[in-house]
């Protein structure tokens, strides 16, 4: 899906690639991330939503739960803390001591992690989409004597929802349900929030408001017809340089960067967009089979679009496309096969649109891209625990 995107926006990359994996410091089925270029897209990032007032969480799932990376967004730049979407991730990062600024929207706080969460993380943000996690939420406020500031998640029967996300109260709900959480003690209701509020027009080639966005705008309306004080606007799903005026042009207070900050968004896909290429999947031909490369995987995602590779071979120093093999989307990703012969052992890379938590891949930190020195500065596994580097 990005190799274009790649070839134009970071060819050292790839040369840096090939570099790492011939010298031993990398092992297949592993995913590199320039670190450099990552800096830059965050950077860049946050001055657009500086200058258009938007706050931002980011997310880190897309790449891995790094904590280096996530020091490196609510340390170094201001970002106002990492968006959990798991209870696990939330683990995970309290125990880093790395700031958390919203949790529970994809996934709702298991009630056993509840005391923890409301008494130890203490969240900017957690949404909520039933009165029974948010009467949890205010028991658990009141022994920790905190007041925890939540976001409502609304929804319409016509909105857009991804198959084992769908989650909301209904719309026609809402009076019912700020009045009943708005008495629950200790739980300020602090804004509103859906998902996905903007997703790629590949028409328009574009990033677009979806209709959840105006269910949660007229959520906002309502609101405030009561007589509520909404103070976040939360817009996720595609934030980026091309989309955070258009939030603030929208109402909308915060946004959630996630693939743009190492560019892997969809309308980068030509890399026409001021976020470059910084993540790569690097992996190599393992064996041959009726006329196929069999090339070892772990680390491809149904929705990650991957149309072919590029074969780092000695007489193809800048890579030879291969075409994907479309094999059976059931079976377990043991190999991803490419649609031709390349010698057994050469490095293949490709760029798409992943989900590294969800893999069982490596994840490596390269510094020195640009300069034509890379070094892995860190090594973690998908979840972001730290590996040990290759000898």
């Amino acid at each position: 899906m990005f190799l274009k995107a790649l070839q134009k926006q970071n060819p050292a990359f790839i040369e840096a690639a090939a570099q790492l994996m011939k010298s031993g410091k990398v092992l297949p089925d592993t995913y590199l991330i320039d670190i450099e270029q990552f800096r830059e897209n965050a950077r860049l990032i946050k001055i657009i939503a500086d200058n258009n007032n938007i706050r931002l969480y980011a997310m880190t799932k897309q790449f891995g739960r790094n904590p280096i990376l996530a020091k490196i967004l609510t340390d170094e730049l201001g970002y106002d803390g990492i968006v959990c979407v798991d209870f696990k991730e939330a683990r995970h990062f309290q125990s880093l001591g790395i700031k958390i600024g919203h949790v529970g929207h994809l996934v709702q706080p298991p009630s056993s992690f509840i005391h923890s969460l409301i008494n130890d993380i203490k969240p900017e943000v957690i949404t909520v989409y039933s009165l029974e996690k948010a009467r949890e939420l205010s028991i658990a406020a009141v022994h920790a004597k905190h007041y925890q500031p939540i976001l409502l998640k609304f929804y319409q029967e016509d909105d857009l929802t991804y198959s084992n996300q769908e989650s909301g109260f209904l719309l026609r709900d809402l009076p019912k349900v700020f009045s009943t959480i708005n008495n629950y003690p200790n739980l300020i209701i602090e804004g509103i929030t859906h998902f996905p509020c903007f997703l790629f027009n590949s028409t328009t080639n574009k990033t677009e408001a979806t209709h959840n966005l105006g269910t949660l705008q007229a959520a906002v309306e309502q609101a405030l017809h009561l007589g509520y004080d909404i103070r976040q606007r939360n817009y996720p799903s595609g934030t980026s340089c091309e989309t955070l005026p258009l939030i603030r042009q929208l109402g909308g207070s915060h946004g959630e960067p996630g693939h743009a900050l190492t560019g892997t968004i969809p309308a980068n896909q030509d890399g026409c967009q001021p976020e470059k290429i910084a993540m790569l999947y690097l992996t190599e031909v393992a064996h041959h089979f009726a006329g196929r490369s069999y090339c070892f995987g772990g680390g491809t995602y149904q929705r990650g679009m991957i149309t072919g590779a590029l074969a780092l071979e000695p007489n193809n120093p800048h890579g030879r496309y291969i075409p994907l093999f479309d094999g059976d989307p059931d079976s377990i990703d043991y190999h991803v096969q490419l649609n031709g012969i390349s010698p057994i052992g050469t490095p293949i890379v490709m760029a798409f649109r992943t989900q590294i938590f969800v893999t069982r891949s490596d994840v490596a930190l390269v510094s020195g891209v640009a300069g034509g020195t890379p070094q892995i500065i860190g090594l973690f596994d998908s979840q972001g625990r730290t590996l040990q580097l290759q000898r």
